[in-house]
């Protein structure tokens, strides 16, 4: 049995030798760049100091985990990346669904075209400049958010977004969904496009309208990736980055706009404690690994749909 199947596999080896060899340097990128990195893992178990070699370092076992754990500071810092991570999964998976689903019943070209490029733009400007776009629009000297609501009599006068923390994370929110969606739903779009257009011709033979078409054939058509992008979404829900929040927050608002990734900056890096930091990405990446096989586990028994 057992050398049957090693003459299987050198059979597929041989086959697909050109294959696996174009992927040798999409796999000695992974390693060089995912995998490698993990020997600075040992520094969060160290009181990390730069010069001395590996073997001189001070070994101080879970010190600075228990150190993490007994920071009031860290519970802030955790609801605020709950807070934003859950209301982006929400938003910004949900959104670009609907998004495609739209887009795929225009039946004008031109203007299907039009509004694809047009949303697809944002992706590829820079937070930067998305955060200076987001500020102007809400400031309360000439943004036309305020001006807007002072027209239609909503207020009587500007209401400082930016300084309000309870605000904020509402506009990080609608800040990434507006940069991303068009982007987002490019995946579901080719799902789309991968559906027997044959079904649609037989359900409009059968008298069936455009919404029942879509919710018995285009949903249906995409659930599987529609699931396969939920799972590896969740496993991403620690993993929110800091450039949005670092652009789009200030002192008024630190309470609400501090994550994980700016606390393991501030207080990890920006003081030299570089074993603290390393402890604070350690737990974010466990705690992203624990969520992903748990969503692929509940989906996988209750869907039959997994990633792994």
């Amino acid at each position: 049995m057992r050398v049957q199947r090693r003459k299987k596999i050198l059979t597929t080896l041989k086959q697909q030798k050109y294959l696996y060899l174009m992927s040798l340097p999409f796999v000695a990128w992974v390693l060089v760049f995912n995998y490698f990195p993990l020997w600075g893992w040992t520094m969060a178990f160290q009181n990390f100091r730069p010069g001395l070699s590996f073997f001189e370092q001070e070994w101080v076992g879970l010190q600075h985990f228990i150190e993490l754990f007994q920071d009031n500071r860290f519970y802030l810092v955790l609801r605020n990346t709950l807070a934003m991570s859950i209301m982006g999964l929400i938003v910004g998976f949900t959104m670009p669904i609907l998004f495609a689903v739209l887009l795929n019943e225009v039946r004008h070209m031109v203007f299907k075209r039009t509004v694809q490029t047009v949303s697809y733009l944002p992706h590829f400007v820079s937070w930067v400049v998305v955060a200076g776009i987001v500020t102007k629009m809400l400031s309360i000297d000439g943004g036309i958010v305020n001006q807007l609501l002072m027209a239609f009599g909503f207020v009587d006068q500007p209401v400082q977004f930016m300084a309000k923390g309870e605000w904020f994370w509402v506009i990080v929110t609608l800040s990434d969904l507006w940069k991303e969606m068009g982007w987002n739903s490019i995946i579901f779009l080719a799902a789309m496009a991968g559906i027997d257009p044959q079904l649609y011709e037989a359900a409009k033979v059968d008298g069936a309208s455009r919404w029942r078409q879509i919710w018995h054939i285009t949903l249906p058509g995409i659930r599987p990736t529609i699931l396969v992008i939920l799972i590896l979404s969740i496993g991403h829900l620690m993993a929110i980055g800091f450039e949005k929040q670092f652009l789009l927050g200030n002192p008024l608002v630190v309470d609400y706009s501090e994550v994980l990734d700016l606390y393991a900056l501030n207080y990890g890096l920006g003081l030299g404690r570089y074993s603290y930091g390393t402890a604070i990405g350690i737990f974010n990446s466990v705690v992203c690994i624990i969520l992903l096989f748990l969503a692929n586990g509940i989906f996988k028994r209750f869907t039959n749909q997994s990633v792994m």
